[in-house]
């Protein structure tokens, strides 16, 4: 049942163009009763201009097969425009769903290499619509009605011609079902290569330092030939079928001359129906052997018809909450249990405290004891497993990520920074954002000098993941960006990992600023220089609170075992 409601997604899209559709199919009859000039032409010139050695006639006849050509090009060109118009509809109505989708699957456990899948998906789709593929689909229809007029010049006509449309039909299934399997695997294949490329870009350092060029290299080199060889195999069995089916077709086409000639010879039928036979059945199974042609396209756009579904299912539509009231005194959680994405392992449990306004909380812990997969529940990049978390009494669900985002500032482990100007990064990339409230923030985070004294200030454009700002400088920029606009909630996540003695000092007076602003600040500290303004301190070891409380009694707790045995180290020794 899930699997249709999403499904019925993408198709509603499609069904949106519904219209369109009807027009090209309404579009598709008329091209398809204008193709019939050709063979009406050649018989009522064999017939009947010849005979009567009729110029009249015969310039009549031109005129009227011209015009009528000229209209069937120009109906085919607008159903060729139609259908590319369907394609983009396609891609402005899903496509920034497709884009959420995309973003938001690295936060479902999906590999960062996968998640860029359904957007591509989305590109297939609208190619093959604004492609030649479904004029091939809507003239397959008319293939009945072309068999019919070659019954009625004569029955054996119709029935070479029903021969040659099952023919080519077993060629078309033949084609789908040799060619399933290899076109799969040239999928799988280049995602595996596109996987190790992006590997390799995102870890340059690392390969140009330990050598590592020649061995991925050679992992590439086998990915990227399997993925020749998936797709030369289907390009070969498409290729050799097409092949077949134009040399049936050719022969069809000159058996029914053959037929035809004997069909005269023997007084069954007139010498301008040979002609017009010939060419009706050649246009009858012409959409056949377009549909073979395009076969690789049409399997191309289903798979990815397939997969995207499948990820619209995973990763339902969030329907828009009521408007809620920003949140100004209170954060809770409540018992909550974390299980990161993609495993099957409990990183926290039972996690459960309050925070007030103008409170901060240092959370600590030796590492893997589940300090940043709470923190993600927090700030709602990962859903808990169990438990919630609540601004002002309000469950993070009751707000669409529009609505809460302006009220979370959140800086990760690993800070990247956007393609764009350093004030558009601060300013969240915000169409008409205030310059003072980008001064703001990045005075807040003790920035501002070090942005005047880039090359242009604010303006300096910086390159992907903040190329051109050295690592401190971008955590620097990326805590403006998390104070930008003075948001409620702050979640810093070792924000202190790059940062020198000035960066620190500018780190401790931004979080006594959003306390004195009446903020709530959480820090995940590894330094004590990091807890230099929280009052509040929990304790984390292997994804369980150990202790919470002010961050006098806490430390004093955690000092205390390891006074002991400093001084039972001396007993011991003697």
């Amino acid at each position: 049942m899930g699997q249709s409601r999403q499904t019925s997604e993408l198709s509603a899209a499609l069904r949106r163009s519904a219209a369109a559709f009807a027009g090209v199919a309404g579009i598709s009859g008329l091209v398809n009763l204008l193709t019939l000039t050709g063979s009406f032409f050649m018989l009522e010139v064999y017939d009947r201009a010849i005979p009567s050695r009729s110029i009249p006639t015969l310039v009549g006849l031109c005129i009227l097969a011209l015009v009528l050509f000229v209209a069937q090009g120009a109906l085919e060109a607008l159903r060729a425009r139609i259908l590319a118009r369907i394609g983009t509809a396609l891609d402005a109505d899903i496509g920034a769903r497709v884009f959420y989708l995309s973003v938001r699957a690295p936060l479902y456990g999906v590999q960062s290499e996968e998640a860029g899948q359904p957007l591509r998906d989305l590109n297939q789709i609208r190619t093959f619509l604004s492609g030649t593929g479904p004029t091939a689909l809507f003239d397959l229809p008319w293939l009945p009605a072309y068999v019919a007029l070659c019954f009625l010049f004569h029955p054996l006509i119709g029935a070479v011609a029903i021969g040659g449309a099952l023919l080519l039909g077993a060629l078309t299934l033949l084609t789908d079902w040799t060619t399933l399997r290899p076109s799969r695997a040239a999928s799988e294949h280049a995602a595996q290569r596109h996987a190790l490329f992006e590997a390799a870009r995102r870890n340059a350092e690392v390969v140009a330092a330990m050598g590592l060029h020649g061995a991925l290299c050679r992992r590439w080199e086998a990915a990227h030939h399997d993925e020749i060889d998936a797709q030369q195999r289907t390009a070969d069995i498409a290729g050799g079928f097409g092949a077949m089916s134009k040399a049936c077709r050719m022969a069809l086409q000159s058996g029914v001359l053959a037929l035809g000639a004997w069909l005269v010879i023997n007084g069954q039928a007139s010498g301008g129906s040979i002609i017009a036979a010939s060419i009706l059945v050649a246009r009858a199974l012409a959409p056949v052997e377009l549909a073979i042609a395009n076969w690789k396209g049409f399997v191309a756009a289903r798979q990815s018809w397939r997969r995207l579904s499948l990820a619209l299912h995973h990763l339902p539509a969030a329907t828009q909450p009521m408007a809620l009231p920003a949140p100004r005194a209170t954060l809770s959680v409540e018992a909550v249990s974390m299980m990161p994405p993609g495993t099957h392992l409990v990183a926290v449990y039972d996690a459960s405290f309050r925070l007030t306004a103008g409170q901060a909380l240092g959370i600590i812990g030796p590492s893997a004891s589940g300090k940043s997969s709470l923190v993600r529940a927090l700030v709602r990049v990962w859903t808990p497993l169990r438990g919630r978390v609540r601004l002002d009494g309000a469950a993070l669900e009751q707000w669409s990520a529009e609505d809460l985002g302006p009220h979370i500032g959140y800086l990760p482990q690993e800070t990247e920074l956007f393609a764009g100007t350093v004030a558009e990064n601060i300013a969240r990339f915000q169409t008409d954002p205030k310059a003072l409230a980008i001064v703001a923030a990045a005075k807040a985070a003790g920035v501002h000098e070090m942005i005047l004294r880039l090359p242009e200030g604010y303006q300096t454009r910086l390159g992907d993941r903040g190329a051109g700002l050295s690592a401190g400088q971008r955590q620097r920029v990326g805590l403006a960006r998390a104070l930008y606009g003075d948001p409620f909630l702050v979640v810093l996540d070792e924000p202190n990992a790059n940062l020198d003695s000035e960066g620190e000092v500018a780190l401790t007076q931004a979080i006594r600023g959003i306390r004195a602003r009446g903020g709530i600040c959480v820090v995940v500290a590894h330094r004590p220089s990091a807890l230099a303004a929280v009052d509040l301190v929990l304790l984390l070891a292997d994804g369980r609170m150990q202790a919470f409380g002010t961050k006098e009694e806490v430390l004093r707790r955690i000092s205390r075992p390891v006074d002991v045995a400093r001084a039972e180290q001396p007993r011991k020794s003697a």
